[in-house]
């Protein structure tokens, strides 16, 4: 009678000892995985209080929070999530602005005319102004610079390369 007595004594011992070396994981364990789920969207935020994860901030989409949502029910010590973010569709950017050639065309054919003897200069129209560039020795770019005043056709870069 005395080793059974014994022998429960030190079998409720042992389960007592068991259930109280289970490890319960802290909320700043869970609140580190639960930031690494969440920190893929960085309009969202998640705390984790008491073992219950509370989600807030915004999401592009459904699909996303619910994958967030999932993510965080499948960390080991997360008992709930509570929702509290929002889905807010991104509006698709606005389609880009198409602006009007600030330089006449004829007036960029006349400034080609005028530099056609000199094949290494280009005649382009770069941010609406006309813009000449290439290579030219210092005798062709004042012979180019010269022929191009005379057009009057306004403002016009001299980008090329003298050499």
């Amino acid at each position: 009678m005395k080793k059974t007595i014994a022998m429960s004594a030190l079998a409720l011992a042992v389960s007592f000892g068991s259930i109280s070396c289970k490890k319960k994981v802290s909320d700043a364990d869970l609140q580190t995985q639960a930031t690494t789920i969440v920190n893929a969207n960085p309009s969202a935020t998640v705390e984790v209080k008491e073992g219950v994860a509370h989600l807030g901030g915004t999401f592009a989409s459904q699909a996303e929070k619910d994958a967030a949502i999932k993510s965080l029910k499948e960390i080991k010590g997360v008992k709930d999530v509570h929702d509290m973010a929002k889905v807010e569709e991104m509006a698709p950017p606005p389609p880009p602005v198409e602006t009007a050639m600030a330089v006449d065309p004829m007036v960029q054919q006349k400034v080609q005319d005028a530099v056609k003897d000199f094949p290494t200069v280009k005649v382009e129209v770069v941010n609406g102004e006309l813009t000449l560039t290439g290579n030219v020795s210092s005798a062709q770019a004042r012979k180019i610079k010269e022929s191009v005043d005379a057009l009057k056709v306004g403002k016009v870069n001299y980008n090329y390369t003298v050499k």
